[in-house]
């Protein structure tokens, strides 16, 4: 199976405070989304799984490329994903983007032991999607939980899925709520 892939779109943030002091260096927090022809729009297939190869290099890819206009690897703090289902689809048809899009972030970054949050729906073009985001090596990092908003103005056309990743180089700019620090990470089991 041949995936047609449109376009590929990003949105990158430079946050430099958020209403408390200016920081030493801004956080980069960017998502980068693939649009591409839905092989199962319009009608119901009993095994989808078949489309789930085809993504991988597709994943790679637009991993590599948001991670180059983060700073590079060594600079990546926080990771999600999602997808955007257009009409002619299914929900079913965004868990597509499970093993291609998570596995493929955590090979591109290096080391990254949390499960990839994740947030998927059906949508028309411009659907907007928030993505969420925590520390790739451990979940319960407080400080980093977060997410970014992605929106394509001519996706999901109704036969397409605009599939996504986000990645930051930070938290939360101005973090005081407690809770397991990044510092504090000790059990490298992708929780704590």
């Amino acid at each position: 199976m041949k995936i047609d892939v449109r376009k590929i779109a990003y949105g990158i943030e430079e946050v430099r405070h958020d209403g408390g002091p200016v920081l030493a260096k801004p956080i980069l927090k960017g998502w980068i989304g693939a649009v591409v022809k839905n092989p199962y729009a319009g009608r119901y297939v009993e095994d989808v799984t078949a489309a789930m190869e085809p993504l991988k290099p597709i994943g790679l890819e637009i991993s590599q490329r948001l991670i180059a206009l983060l700073g590079g690897s060594d600079k990546i703090e926080t990771y999600g994903k999602g997808a955007i289902v257009g009409s002619l689809g299914e929900i079913e048809h965004s868990a597509l983007w499970h093993v291609p899009g998570g596995y493929a972030m955590r090979e591109a970054i290096g080391k990254a032991l949390a499960i990839v949050p994740s947030a998927v729906k059906m949508g028309a073009m411009g659907a907007a999607l928030d993505i969420p985001l925590h520390h790739k090596d451990a979940c319960y990092v407080r400080s980093h939980f977060d997410a970014i908003t992605a929106v394509i103005a001519d996706a999901p056309r109704a036969d397409e899925i605009a599939f996504f990743l986000a990645m930051a180089t930070g938290g939360r700019p101005h973090a005081r709520m407690g809770g397991l620090t990044v510092d504090q990470i000790s059990k490298w089991d992708g929780q704590r």
